[in-house]
């Protein structure tokens, strides 16, 4: 059963989906960002309008709200998105850390639309090495240094 205002807020992602394609900024996708019952980010899809292929419906959104909020965290927020999140997205909502996700449209709808994302999906499990992209790995210990580093350092902030 969802929340009472989780479908007002979802007709608002789809929304913004609709309004985003139909200026040109991109594919069909839009996303709303709710803490305490107010937006405090929205996004649509601006991929192929800013040529940046991160500038996905809830990474723009995420963005916003952080920005909204002055935090790299979305703790107390709902972030509502018109699709499925990709695999980018859901990676980016993990790290954001909000407490819910509501999405509309699954990503077998995307596929069906032209924006399949099984192959990143049948990707991630594969070592490096089998992966589509040759991906190379040197210098581990030079990089690990800046870790141990990190670990000493007494004026982190954690996240």
């Amino acid at each position: 059963m969802p929340h009472a205002s989780d479908l007002d807020y979802i007709r608002a992602a789809i929304a913004l989906a609709k309004d985003g394609m139909e200026r040109g900024e991109g594919g069909p996708f839009g996303c709303v960002i709710v803490k305490n019952g107010v937006i405090v980010g929205r996004g649509n899809n601006r991929v192929t309008s800013s040529n940046d292929p991160t500038a996905h419906a809830e990474v723009v959104a995420i963005r916003e709200a952080c920005k909204q909020l002055g935090s790299f965290q979305l703790d107390g927020c709902v972030l509502y998105t018109s699709c499925e999140p990709c695999p980018m997205c859901l990676g980016a909502i993990y790290w954001a850390r909000p407490d819910r996700i509501v999405f509309a449209a699954t990503r077998e709808d995307a596929a069906d639309a032209g924006f399949d994302d099984q192959l990143i999906y049948d990707e991630l499990p594969l070592p490096y090495q089998e992966r589509r992209i040759p991906t190379g790995h040197e210098l581990r210990e030079e990089a690990r240094t800046v870790f141990h580093a990190w670990k000493s350092k007494t004026d982190k902030i954690r996240y």
